[in-house]
């Protein structure tokens, strides 16, 4: 059997690898070994990538795969959950960079033929869009630039003169595909500019939909490179990952209320605030009154957001969800599909802890049972149970789907104070009759109500 052969029929193992892989991706309860089986292809495709150029020397190569293997290590050891969108934000805008490197390099040594160079535009303008656009995502994830939307007058006209400018650069270079050809560098640098354009007018509210967004512009920058480097592998892999990106980018703007087309042509508009004026009062509760009214409770549901992740309460979470349970009490969680700052990020969370998988509940599927649950308990999350999405029509997030937690008989709301959520929206859950505040830190005070159980 040739070589040739050989390599051909491990790129298809690797390929099938990424696709289980990913399709087990899909369920919590096989997610870990899909993640593992996914790496395994990816190694095994590495390795016979190399095999297949014929590398004279592998020096640089092993050099950058320890440099690589010592960042990855120390990444997932030493970043915390909370920061875990910023570094996926990273990521790929690194997958951006590798495609526009890659495109940009197989120019070096000669010209190219047409479909060629068009592939290398596509790979370099799709990078460079994906690597600038993801470090204005990270800068506003870690609040190293401000969150909100930044937009200024004359946006739109200005966006259609870059994306004018990047047409007529990359048609010239196709027509002289060349290394030192100056239109290619226009390419690359009007490409960088238009991905800071694209992302500085998004609101905070919407990081879910960008990040998912721009994984699925990463993968698409790889197909492109796959057909540069005429390696079917990165072709498939890309196009996995950019149809992936785009499925979840679909599921994200249902769950924002958006439409793809809206996302895809950035048409993200800045979040105003609501003039309905709130009425009602604020009525907190302590720790001690809320475990009598929770060790009295039949039915409990867990809302957990970005201020559960925050203060890492995911594990004294699980243990009151286990005292609850031994106290006969039916637990569950509800998970709206863009709490946090990324796609399933509470779901990460809750994994972390070893919350059993079936308790985990979607939010079509809680909702039509809120109203028969004796207690709901509001951890950090704020927009994604805000009433003011079904009741308020002139609420910039009017007609979101959201939990439905006012509802239940009872809610608590675990919050360190008042402040609006992340899209800058008042929450008039907060004054509704049959809700408690439970201000403070959020992981304190559920270890204090587990501690009463315990006693």
């Amino acid at each position: 059997m040739s070589s040739a052969v050989i390599i051909n029929f491990a790129y298809i193992a690797s390929a099938l690898a990424f696709v289980f892989g990913l399709k087990m991706l899909g369920s919590p309860a096989t997610a870990r070994k899909g993640n593992a089986l996914s790496a395994i292809g990816m190694l095994l495709a590495i390795v016979v990538t190399l095999l297949d150029q014929q590398i004279l020397t592998f020096t640089w190569i092993a050099v950058a795969v320890l440099i690589g293997s010592v960042i990855g290590v120390l990444t997932a050891r030493l970043v915390a959950m909370t920061s875990m969108p910023e570094m996926v934000a990273l990521f790929n805008g690194f997958g951006g960079a590798a495609s526009l490197l890659v495109g940009w390099a197989a120019l070096f040594g000669g010209e190219a033929s047409s479909f060629v160079a068009i592939t290398i535009v596509l790979s370099v303008l799709i990078g460079g869009v994906t690597l600038s656009g993801s470090l204005i995502a990270w800068a506003k994830l870690s609040e190293k630039m401000p969150g909100k939307a930044i937009t200024f007058k004359g946006q739109a006209f200005v966006n259609g003169l870059i994306v004018l400018t990047l047409v007529l650069n990359a048609i010239w270079f196709v027509q002289q595909p060349v290394g030192d050809s100056v239109y290619l560098y226009a390419v690359i640098g009007v490409s960088l500019v238009f991905g800071i354009m694209l992302v500085i007018p998004i609101g905070g509210a919407d990081m879910p939909v960008v990040i998912s967004l721009l994984n699925s512009y990463s993968g698409l920058a790889a197909c492109a490179a796959g057909f540069v480097l005429n390696n079917n592998l990165l072709i498939v892999s890309g196009a996995l990952v950019g149809a992936s990106g785009i499925i979840l980018t679909n599921i994200m703007c249902k769950a924002m209320n958006r439409s793809l087309a809206n996302v895809l042509f950035s048409g993200f508009k800045a979040v105003k605030t609501s003039t309905a004026k709130v009425e009602g009062e604020i009525k907190p509760i302590n720790c001690e009154d809320a475990y009598l009214v929770l060790e009295a409770a039949s039915n409990v549901v867990f809302v957990p957001g970005y201020g559960m992740a925050v203060s890492q309460a995911q594990h004294v979470v699980r243990e009151l969800a286990d005292h609850l349970e031994n106290n006969g009490c039916q637990v569950r969680y509800a998970i709206h599909p863009v709490a946090g700052r990324m796609p399933g990020h509470m779901n990460v969370l809750l994994a972390e802890a070893s919350v059993p998988y079936d308790q985990l509940v979607e939010m079509d599927a809680i909702n039509p049972q809120m109203d028969q649950v004796d207690v709901a308990i509001v951890i950090g999350a704020n927009d994604t149970v805000n009433p003011a999405a079904t009741e308020d029509q002139g609420s910039p997030i009017y007609g979101m789907p959201v939990i439905q937690v006012a509802n239940a008989r009872t809610v608590f709301v675990l919050k360190r104070g008042m402040n609006a959520g992340y899209s800058g929206v008042e929450n008039p859950l907060f004054y509704k009759d049959n809700v408690r505040m439970l201000f403070g830190d959020a992981k304190h005070s559920v270890q204090t109500i587990a501690g009463e159980f315990a006693a």
